[in-house]
């Protein structure tokens, strides 16, 4: 009778020992290919001027590894965990490229609407964006880098969720 008391007793002191381990919060997912991110997020210029935010907005949502974000801020997220914080500086090379003097082009000044002037934000049909900025004769010179090309990018972020995908269903054979 005795060692199925201390057999018993054992069991439950297992049993018990076993329910702290499953009773604890599953390991934090991390950033990493494939996950569903959502943040918030501050992005702003060296001068401090705020370019764009999630404040008062709902958070964003990504994929990581889809090349949905610039490349310099999806490499710093890897590894953060829901509840961090960061601030990621992005040269650059790393945000919106390089700004390049031979996305500058003289377009007919027929294609353009007649209401443009220095400064308007043109959209081709195909979502090409481009700013005039130059009107001489009978062209218009637009620049179609974008409007971030050439300068360092500050993004102070706040990871709210890392979550799994589904796996996508593999189709089946024929």
């Amino acid at each position: 009778m005795k060692a199925l008391r201390l057999g018993a007793m054992a069991a439950l002191v297992v049993g018990v020992t076993g329910l702290g381990g499953t009773a604890c919060a599953e390991k934090a997912l991390q950033v990493g290919d494939g996950m569903k991110v959502t943040m918030e997020y501050t992005l702003t210029l060296p001068d401090k001027t705020v370019v764009d935010s999630t404040a008062g907005q709902a958070p964003f949502s990504y994929t990581q590894g889809r090349q949905e974000i610039i490349p310099g801020l999806e490499k710093a997220l890897i590894g953060m965990k829901a509840g961090e914080k960061k601030r990621v500086m992005v040269p650059a090379a790393d945000g919106y490229g390089l700004y390049d003097e031979k996305k500058k082009v003289a377009v007919p000044k027929k294609n353009v609407p007649p209401e443009a002037k220095v400064g308007t934000r043109l959209r081709a049909a195909n979502g090409m964006e481009a700013r005039v900025v130059e009107l001489k004769g009978d062209s218009v010179v637009v620049d179609t880098n974008h409007p971030l090309a050439g300068k360092d990018l500050t993004f102070d972020v706040n990871i709210i969720k890392v979550e799994a995908q589904p796996k996508a269903a593999k189709p089946s054979k024929p």
